[in-house]
């Protein structure tokens, strides 16, 4: 099962990963990300409510998903 996540989120073109987990990081941009906000206020522990989660997840997931992207593209053997 995992070799078929991993090998579907291989196939997702890195340009498309790397816009849309960078802007979905800086979005909105003024006054403060919702990354950074959220962050800040889970250091807090000010990060209670269920829609404050989920925010939270949809601002970091796609950087987690181009870290494992970029980590399955380091870890892919040469192909000759």
């Amino acid at each position: 099962m995992w070799a078929r996540v991993l090998g579907w989120i291989g196939r997702i073109p890195l340009l498309w990963m790397v816009l849309i987990a960078g802007w979905l990081a800086v979005a909105p941009i003024v006054p403060e990300s919702h990354l950074v906000e959220k962050l800040r206020r889970l250091s807090h522990g000010q990060l209670t409510r269920p829609i404050d989660i989920f925010d939270l997840a949809y601002h970091t997931v796609p950087l987690l998903l181009l870290v494992l992207r970029l980590w399955i593209a380091v870890r892919r053997p040469p192909q000759a």
